[in-house]
């Protein structure tokens, strides 16, 4: 039976985590792994794949906005190169460009203190990535996009990375967080709200 898809929102110091649910439809932040010492974090995520049953692991692919690579990149594919090491799962990478942006505006819009934020926003932001990861999987009807040709080598745990995929996720919590401001301005009743 397949399992679920585990994703990852790689940062210089934490590591956020989203799980899938077991039919692939839905993303739900699952823990944020303080970064310490490299094969820890690596046994720790590995010790998630085995018990959550998970098939693959989305693992957000840090580019600018303009789509070029920046300097993140390096890090994480040196990261994504151990962890493949690591792990008996196959290694997904996802454009997770303004993830974290929509993460933070979500929580705002939630009214969640900036200290609370500090400690969930990279697990939203994996589930962001995940959510996107498997919408574009539920909507394409192309062959399996778990393996493609990256600076001319064939890795099992790159994808290509669309253009598109996260500014999707950021209209609806821009727009709640434009209401939640004009709301405590006054010049948004709760009625309007919808």
């Amino acid at each position: 039976m397949p399992g679920r898809i585990l994703a990852l929102d790689y940062g210089t110091k934490r590591i956020g985590v989203a799980l899938s649910d077991e039919l692939k439809w839905t993303a739900q932040p699952l823990e944020t792994i303080e970064r310490r010492v490299l094969d820890r974090d690596i046994a720790h995520i590995a010790s998630l794949v085995t018990a959550h049953e998970v098939e693959r692991v989305v693992l957000g692919f840090p580019l600018q906005l303009d789509g070029r690579e920046g300097p993140a990149v390096q890090a994480m594919r040196e990261f994504a190169e151990k962890l493949e090491a690591g792990i008996p799962v196959p290694i997904v990478l996802w454009d997770e460009r303004m993830t974290t942006k929509a993460a933070e505006d979500l929580l705002i819009a939630a009214d969640v203190s900036r200290k609370k934020r500090k400690g969930v926003v990279d697990r939203v932001a994996a589930a962001i990535l995940l959510q996107s990861y498997l919408e574009a999987q539920s909507s394409s009807s192309t062959a399996d996009q778990t393996t493609n040709a990256v600076d001319g080598i064939e890795q099992p745990w790159v994808t290509e990375v669309p253009d598109d995929q996260s500014y999707d996720v950021t209209r609806n919590s821009d727009r709640n967080h434009r209401r939640r401001r004009a709301r405590r301005n006054g010049r948004l009743s709760d009625d309007a709200m919808g």
